[in-house]
């Protein structure tokens, strides 16, 4: 045993002084271990850091304070809360009477006697601004408490400390145009305000927010707007409590503020949360835990294991080229030890022991660089997501299990390089001949059964179930099969040397001649890149299926401005501001209809106002939303869905009615010539073919809104509603447009001429507003000017814009996506570098024989160059495969929920879930191009020209 100790002591001296010896090829390998160390562990601290713990999340929440208590609008009635999750909550008894009370809750009441309480009251408000007027929200909130620590982060300046001070937040400063010490002022209130300070949310680091002391701003503002009877700030108050005591607010003290409707964040619950049994609200017969779908956490679960697992290959494959390349470059030393009496068993040892070393010095350089790096660009993701991490939460034992990957690694990457080692001959060794090997047979035939196993495995659980880990296990293995094909796949990479000019022509030759050395660099690079195309795949997809969802108002570019104070008497000056501010290309004016009364409101029950209602023929009423829907088989469930009737709810009343002419159509994005004729002749055009029946519409037309409808409660249910009084239905001649056709929320335009046909009726126009196409997307500051000339009209109006779908970067995919692309590049080039290193001896003897700088240069860049191509074309085909598998996984999960709907007749949408696979070919271009270019520029630069002389030893 004690030789045995002796001899391994004696081989790790020798791996260290041959490891500080040999410098760069040390380097190197070291490297090759290194780099995907410092993507996982900064990975760890990134999603670590970014995860709030329960206690940073109540600092976000409830600041120092015991409890926040907040109204829930119920009218003080009592409730039933979630004890983490103020977001559910219900009366006693739940909600099946059909009852709901609204109003004002008794939140006050719920403080505990002796418990100091600070008042926290938010709203909105408009701001004047440099270039206009900015919307945003108000708060009154003592800042300087110190209850309040955490809530807010002050930047720069300081909180206000007397009346007529305000702080905002650092994102209203660089929108506005304003800085500290400016003048703040909002319209229509005769008070002037001091910036004083800049701060942010910690949550929320786009948020427009102005925050003044207690009584200060929010309630001079509500009595000002009520004053002048225009619409206030709209104010809802919290309190922040402090309990004497060490216990807190207590789960006791919750249940007894939920008896006057409040609704309490305890940081006591949340650090310590009762029983279930001791919550009233999951008693409840009528609750649901809805929580997350099972879609979203099995994709979550999916994406960690499948790229994890891409790591970890990543990892093996990195170090096994590397040591294969730097036990090969140590052959003679070896072959010194075994002609001095050491046997295989040293030999091993040495090699091994190397293994060990590299791998301790790469646990450690990729740890502290992964530190590193996760700490320069925390402030970057931030910004991208729009949130303040946590603290700078580093986990010992998750660093050092990583790290211990690093060393496990090293070990058993050196196991094959130790084995081929010791059976080399001395003289082998010591002239550094290779001999001849044959090609592996029998391992292209397990790469292909594993490829088809894996392919097959990963088919079965995207298709016949909805376990993403059977997907992740089979696009892993699939993976290896790939790695196991990758000399064969070199040598069919290089029948396409033949077409290729005499540079990369040899570099290809000599990469398919040296498949020993090549296949594995190939498969390193191949393993990083099937990382990054997994992860951009699989993000690619989720944002295409966020975008389908996401429901426009307007075609993109497009906006409207809409008013209806006064009757529209100031619409004409709003049209002419936004054709003034905006580029504005094609502008179409709308009026609404209106009855008996041109400065009634939609929908208002004011005395002498009327509405008029879209109706919808009793064939085209989808039967999805009646009664009848519970008695529906799931086979009728889902046939109609499918229904042309059922693509929508319902229409509204005459909100959905513009009265208007063709340019409407051309905003709108539709082309549709006998549409735009049919307005010119004073027919109206349908744009939800629901709403018309054999070429005709209707209208019910009410003269006093709030007589009908008392009479029709009166009535019952089973009344024919135009037959009561004040109804009148005219039926108009239309044209039908496609059903293709997105009608924006307007169901229906009508021409003046047809509005007149029907004037008896007491139907009449008012106006409205515009519709605007731009040549540009508006900016911030056109914005504002227009908001500013809305209030300088002294007019309330609707300013929309359609800016399409916003991606809002999720921090896990984003990390993945980040930290990948750094494995990626890294292992490229290291790979190649490897690839270069090894093939010295063949720029030499071209240097020997005469040929040209120029030549050894491009020689050494084709090299590294076709390494990173066939690795990068290869890893882009083995990346996809796991994020189509991940993505069916999801499609089968979602439909199976969908499915469950149809079963058990809860009635609405059933409509298939929309999951696309979306290839990121943008991404997919940049890695086959860049890569590639990259590596081959690089290694064409770091080359010397010259060789250096080597002293040919006998």
């Amino acid at each position: 045993m004690s030789g045995r100790i002796t001899s391994w002591r004696a081989a790790l001296r020798i791996a260290r002084r041959d490891a500080v010896r040999a410098k760069g090829r040390s380097l190197l390998v070291l490297s090759m271990i290194a780099v995907p160390i410092l993507g996982v562990s900064a990975l760890d601290l990134t999603l670590r850091s970014a995860e709030l713990s329960t206690v940073e999340q109540l600092e976000r929440t409830v600041g120092a304070a015991d409890a926040r208590l907040s109204g829930s609008g119920n009218g003080g009635e009592p409730l039933y809360q979630n004890p983490t999750d103020t977001n559910e909550h219900m009366p006693p008894g739940g909600y099946e009477d059909g009852s709901f009370t609204s109003g004002p809750s008794d939140v006050a009441g719920g403080i505990p006697a002796g418990a100091k309480s600070v008042t926290d009251t938010t709203g909105a408000a408009k701001f004047r601004t440099e270039n206009g007027i900015a919307r945003g929200e108000v708060r009154e909130l003592k800042a300087t408490d110190p209850l309040t620590d955490g809530l807010l982060t002050l930047l720069d300046g300081r909180f206000a400390r007397s009346s007529g001070e305000v702080a905002v937040t650092a994102h209203f400063l660089e929108d506005s145009g304003l800085g500290i010490g400016s003048a703040l002022r909002i319209p229509d209130f005769d008070r002037e305000y001091r910036i004083v300070g800049s701060y942010e949310l910690p949550g929320n680091l786009k948020a427009d927010q102005v925050v003044a002391l207690p009584g200060d701003l929010v309630a001079p503002l509500q009595k000002a707007m009520d004053a002048q009877g225009l619409p206030g700030p709209g104010a809802s108050t919290s309190y922040l409590v402090d309990v004497p005591g060490a216990r807190g607010f207590t789960w006791n003290m919750v249940k007894e503020a939920n008896e006057g409707g409040a609704l309490v964040t305890s940081r006591a619950v949340h650090l310590n949360p009762p029983a279930d049994s001791q919550v009233p609200l999951f008693q409840e017969p009528s609750y649901q835990d809805w929580g997350s779908s099972a879609a979203d956490d099995a994709a979550a679960v999916a994406v960690l294991a499948t790229i994890v697992g891409l790591a970890i290959l990543e990892i093996c494959l990195l170090a096994g080229p590397a040591f294969a390349v730097g036990a090969r470059r140590s052959r003679r030393q070896l072959g010194l030890v075994g002609a001095n009496g050491g046997d295989r068993r040293h030999i091993r040892a040495i090699v091994l022991s190397g293994g060990l070393v590299i791998g301790l010095a790469a646990a450690v350089v990729g740890t502290v660089l992964g530190l590193g790096l996760t700490f320069a660009l925390r402030p970057l993701l931030e910004d991208t997501i729009g949130k303040r991490f946590g603290s700078f939460d580093v986990r010992p034992l998750e660093l050092l299990a990583i790290g211990g990957l690093a060393v496990l690694t090293g070990l058993l990457a050196a196991v094959v390089p130790a084995i081929t080692a010791s059976r080399q001959t001395v003289l082998a060794s010591l002239t550094g001949r290779r001999g001849v090997r044959r090609a592996n047979r029998v391992l292209p035939v397990v790469g292909t059964i594993a490829f088809a196993l894996g392919a097959s495995l990963a088919l079965y659980g995207s298709t016949m179930t909805s376990s993403p880990m059977v997907v992740a296990g089979g696009s892993a293995l699939a993976e290896l099969g790939v790695v196991a094909l990758t000399p064969t796949l070199v040598g069919l990479f290089g029948r396409a040397g033949r077409w290729l000019p005499l540079s990369p022509r040899l570099a290809l030759r000599d990469a398919v001649r040296n498949r020993g050395r090549t296949a594995p660099a190939v498969a390193a690079v191949l393993a990083a890149v099937a990382g990054t195309v997994a992860v951009a795949t699989y993000q690619a997809s989720s944002d295409a299926q966020a975008r389908a969802e996401y429901t426009a108002q307007l075609p993109a570019g497009a906006s409207y401005l809409l008013s209806q104070e006064g009757g529209g008497r100031k619409v004409p000056a709003l049209r002419e501001a936004v054709s003034e501010t905006f580029p504005v290309a094609v502008r179409a004016d709308v009026d609404r209809l209106v009855v008996g009364n041109r400065n009634c409101e939609d929908h208002s029950e004011a005395k002498g106002c009327g509405v008029a209602e879209l109706i919808v023929p009793k064939a085209n009423e989808c039967p999805l939303y009646t009664e009848e829907a519970q008695k529906f088989t799931p086979e009728e469930n889902r046939r109609l869905s499918k229904d042309w009737r059922c693509e929508d709810s319902g229409p509204s009343a005459q909100s959905e009615v513009f009265v208007g002419d063709d340019k409407l159509l051309k905003v709108l994005g539709i082309e549709d010539e006998g549409a735009a004729r049919a307005l010119r002749e004073g027919r109206p055009v349908v744009l939800d073919r629901r709403l018309a029946q054999d070429g005709r519409m209707s209208l019910r037309i009410i003269a006093d809104s709030a007589a009908y409808y008392d009479a029709m409660e009166k009535a019952g249910e089973d009344v024919d509603v135009d037959t009561l009084p004040g109804a009148t239905v005219r039926t108009f001649s239309a044209h039908v447009t496609e059903r293709s056709v997105q009608n924006w929320g307007v169901k229906v335009i009508m021409p003046e001429q047809a509005v007149a046909r029907a004037a008896d009726s007491g139907l009449m126009t008012a106006s409205y507003g515009a519709y605007f196409t731009t040549e540009a997307t508006p900016t911030g500051a056109q914005t504002q000017k227009v908001e500013g000339a809305i209030d300088r009209l002294g007019t309330e109006a609707s300013l929309y814009t359609e800016r399409g779908f916003t991606e809002r970067p999720d921090i896990v995919l984003l990390a993945l996506a980040l930290f990948a692309g750094v494995i990626t590049i890294g292992a490229a080039g290291i790979a190649t570098g490897l690839a270069q290193a090894d093939a010295e001896a063949d720029l030499r003897t071209l240097a020997a024989v005469g040929a040209p700088p120029r030549v050894r240069r491009t020689l050494s860049g084709f090299q590294c160059g076709v390494v990173a191509l066939m690795g990068v074309v290869l890893g882009s085909a083995a990346g996809v495969l796991p994020a189509i598998g991940l993505r069916l996984s999801d499609r089968r999960a979602q439909q199976e929920f969908v499915d469950r709907a149809m079963n058990e007749g809860w009635g609405g949408d059933f409509t298939a879930p929309y999951v696309p696979v979306v290839i990121p070919w943008e991404t997919l271009g940049i890695l086959l191009i860049a890569v590639p270019l990259g590596a081959t520029l690089l290694a064409a630069v770091v080359t010397r020209s010259q060789s250096a002389l080597v002293r040919r030893d006998a």
